[in-house]
Parts: structure tokens; C-alpha cells; sequence
């Protein structure tokens, strides 16, 4: 339920950026309309409502130190604002989860690298979402590692 409360958090936090409309009303609409929600292909997970919040909170919360850590895990030629929407999204879920959450950073990275491959399942993103989160979380939890 975790893992399915963080691919939805990667897609609120998406959403959000791309409509303009608040946290509070993705949040809601989440929580009311996606989890659970049966489409053609199958039902989707139903998800941790608790976690989804949580995420959604501390990216929100904590975007400027979450960007700035993702920023030193770039290239120079390649700041977060220069990067598809969808990892940027995804980063900042992760990255809420280091910055404010007791997750383990090991599973932070192998949870977000899961969702990358559910976004970009023939893509290399995945081993470049591995990367970045592995620099950002030496950085914010060092003694995990």
C-alpha cells in the first residue's frame, strides 16, 4: 500500500505542477477519486492514504531544500527545472521522504526507482533516477550508508 501511495504522490505532485491547483485539492481528489479506482486495464492499488499525505506534504513543504539537493545530484548543464515533469515529481517525492521521513534511504531509492520503471518501463530513466537519489541521500542521511 506503501508503494502504491507513492506512485500517487509522483502523480499528485505532477499534477499539481501542471494545473496550478493546490495541494489541499489534489489531495482530496486522491483520496477520493484515484485510490481504488477501477479502470479498464484492472482496479487500481488501492494505496496508504497516511503515506500518500505525508509525501505529498513534505515535497510540498520542503521543495527548495528537496530542488537544491537534486540540483547538486545534476550535471551543471542540467538543473531540476530543465528535467522532464515527471521526474522532477518524482524527486521531490523522494526527496520529501529523506528530508522529513524515517524511511530507510536504501528504500527510498529502491521504492522511487520501482515507480520510475512504472512511468519509463523501456526507458534508462530508472538507472538515472537510481543515481540521483543515491547522491541525495549520502548527502542528507550520510550515516545511513
Amino acid at each position: 500500500m506503501r508503494s502504491a501511495a507513492r506512485l500517487y504522490a509522483v502523480q499528485a505532485l505532477f499534477q499539481m505542477e501542471v494545473s496550478g491547483q493546490t495541494v489541499e485539492r489534489i489531495v482530496r481528489e486522491f483520496e477520493t477519486h484515484r485510490f481504488g479506482e477501477v479502470l479498464d486495464e484492472g482496479e487500481m492499488a488501492e494505496g496508504d492514504p497516511k503515506h500518500f499525505r505525508a509525501v505529498v506534504d513534505a515535497a510540498v513543504n520542503w521543495q527548495a531544500k528537496i530542488d537544491q539537493l537534486t540540483d547538486r545530484a545534476l550535471v551543471a548543464k542540467w538543473p531540476i527545472d530543465r528535467i522532464d515533469p515527471v521526474l522532477r515529481a518524482l524527486f521531490r517525492a523522494a526527496g520529501g521522504e529523506l528530508v522529513e521521513m524515517d524511511t530507510p534511504p536504501k528504500v527510498v531509492i529502491n521504492e522511487y526507482v520501482d515507480v520510475a520503471k512504472a512511468f519509463f518501463p523501456d526507458g534508462k530513466e530508472s538507472k538515472f533516477v537510481n543515481a540521483v537519489l543515491d547522491h541525495m541521500a549520502r548527502e542528507e542521511k550520510p550515516a545511513a550508508f
